[in-house]
C-alpha cells in the first residue's frame, strides 16, 4: 500500500506493536500470536491483524508470528533500519531537555546539534551537543547529516523557524510550539500540544460521574 494511504494512527500502532516484540524477543520468545500479543500487551487482536495486513503477510497458521521476523520487517517498515540524525531549534529549557533525553539512547535517532538566536548561549555544552547560530542552521544541517528538526521555540517563532528547516531540505519536523504551523506538501508535520492534550483531560474530568464512579 501507498505511504500517503497509510494513516498516522496505524504508523504509531506499528511503533507500539515494536516496542512490544523487543520486549518479547529479549526474554527469548519465538514466536507470537496476534492473540497473545493484544492480551500481554492491552492491544486488540483484530486492529493488529488489521494494521499488519496494510504492508503483507506475516502471520504462519498454526503459528502466528515469528517474533525476530516481524520486529525486522516492522523496523524496515519504519524506516529505522538507519540513523536518523535530529537537530532541535531553541536552546531553552525544552530543547535541553530534549537534547538530554536519555530515551534517545535506545532508539536510531541521535540529537547531533541544537540552534539558538541567543548569542549568550551559543557555543555552550548541552550534555554532548554544541549549540550552534540557527542562522548557520542550513549550513551545520548538512555538515551533520540532520534529516530531522524538532522546533522547541516560542509560538511566535515558530513559523519562520519552520520556513528556514524546509529551505534547508529536511521533510520531518516535529513542533513543540503551541501553535498550528503551515507546512509545504513535501514536509511531514508532526504538532506536539501539551496544552490540547491536558485541556482533553480537564474535559475528562469536567463529565458527571455515573453511579459507579465511571465517567460518561
Amino acid at each position: 500500500m501507498k505511504a500517503d494511504k497509510i494513516s498516522e494512527l496505524t504508523t504509531n500502532r506499528l511503533s507500539i506493536y515494536l516496542r512490544c516484540l523487543n520486549e518479547l524477543a529479549s526474554e527469548g520468545r519465538k514466536t507470537v500470536s496476534s492473540d497473545i500479543l493484544a492480551k500481554r500487551f492491552h492491544l486488540n487482536s483484530a486492529q493488529i491483524r488489521k494494521d499488519l495486513a496494510c504492508f503483507g503477510e506475516f502471520g504462519v497458521r498454526g503459528v502466528g508470528y515469528y517474533v525476530e521476523n516481524l520486529r525486522d520487517q516492522l523496523t524496515r517498515i519504519l524506516g529505522l533500519d538507519h540513523h536518523h540524525r535530529v537537530g532541535i531549534i531553541g536552546a531553552g529549557r525544552l530543547g535541553a531537555a530534549l537534547a538530554d533525553y536519555y530515551g534517545f539512547t535506545q532508539t536510531n535517532f541521535t540529537v547531533a546539534a541544537l540552534f539558538d538566536a541567543d548569542p549568550g548561549k551559543i557555543g555552550e555544552q548541552i550534555g554532548e551537543v554544541k549549540v550552534y547560530d540557527v542562522a548557520n542552521f542550513s549550513k551545520i544541517a548538512k555538515k551533520e547529516s540532520i534529516d530531522v528538526a524538532v522546533i522547541a521555540v516560542p509560538a511566535q517563532f515558530a513559523q519562520p523557524v519552520l520556513e528556514l528547516i524546509s529551505k534547508a531540505g529536511i521533510k520531518a519536523v516535529m513542533n513543540f510550539a503551541p501553535t498550528p504551523l503551515l507546512a509545504g506538501e513535501d514536509v511531514k508535520l508532526k504538532t506536539i500540544d501539551l496544552t490540547i492534550s491536558l485541556e482533553s483531560l480537564s474535559y475528562f474530568l469536567a463529565q458527571p460521574a455515573l453511579p459507579n464512579g465511571q465517567q460518561k
